[in-house]
């Protein structure tokens, strides 16, 4: 797992943006992993300024978010769908067939799910899965104890979640109880994990995410066993890493490689 180190929520943000920029000029019509919250807003809102002011093209861009509260509707002002048209979607040149978000209020979830997993297949799978972090070490709503193999499902909200979340609904007895959710197995699948951190409320997640065994109780932990996960997180969220000062220096030497200033061959002279 690759650990960059940012000062703060913004730097963090234009860092990922980078690398979700990089991968829509090399590859046009790649494949996206959406994740709601407040931790990726600063990453969504790079991505609209590189639109409008870099024509970055989004056109050919296929998106799939994480997940969706169980009951609401596309036009909830607390859905994931709303969301992601707020805050994404409706602010870059998007195709909206291309766009999708679990279903909410499907009338089969069982048969819902499987057709969305069949979804992210046919596209070709997931290129590039930006990921934020539960306090508890969740991925999208994979709340501890999920099995690291799962796939799109619903899932029954923690206490924690809901308590979380409640400020966004007015009040935790507004909070839906269920979500429809990508497994920690769905997630692994895809190419490349962008996982993004910010604030000391993370920092045990994050170490427990980094540092810690690999379990179903931090499903974040998971990404370990991924072949290219980069974490960017903020001082604040990296303050309890116990390796923190090597993160900083294996990525100054992976900047160095990057643009050409270290050369392979001199390290094995």
């Amino acid at each position: 797992m690759r650990v960059i180190i940012e000062e703060d929520g913004e730097s963090v943000g234009r860092r990922a943006a980078r690398f979700v920029a990089e991968l829509v000029r090399r590859k046009p019509r790649c494949v996206l992993g959406l994740a709601t919250g407040i931790t990726p807003l600063s990453t969504y809102g790079e991505l609209i300024r590189m639109h409008r002011e870099e024509d970055l093209d989004f056109s050919g861009v296929t998106t799939f978010n994480l997940d969706e509260y169980v009951g609401l509707g596309a036009n909830h002002p607390q859905s994931y769908r709303y969301f992601m048209q707020e805050n994404l979607l409706d602010k870059i040149n998007i195709d909206p067939s291309r766009t999708h978000v679990p279903d909410g209020r499907a009338l089969d979830f069982e048969s819902s799910c499987r057709q969305y997993e069949q979804k992210i297949k046919d596209a070709g799978g997931i290129d590039l899965q930006i990921l934020g972090i539960g306090r508890d070490g969740h991925i999208a709503f994979n709340e501890p104890g999920s099995s690291l193999g799962s796939r799109t499902r619903l899932k029954t909200l923690t206490g924690e979640t809901i308590q979380d979340n409640a400020r966004f609904f007015g009040g935790a007895d507004k909070v839906p109880r269920l979500a429809v959710t990508m497994g920690v197995g769905t997630i692994l699948e895809s190419r490349r994990c962008l996982l993004l951190a910010m604030g000391e409320g993370k920092a045990n997640a994050v170490r427990d995410t980094v540092e810690g065994p690999v379990t179903a109780q931090i499903t974040a932990s998971a990404l370990q066993m991924h072949q290219e996960v980069i974490a960017i997180i903020d001082g604040t969220a990296a303050s309890r890493l116990a390796r923190r000062d090597y993160y900083a220096e294996v990525e100054r030497s992976q900047v160095l490689l990057e643009s050409g200033q270290l050369k392979l061959s001199a390290i094995h002279d």
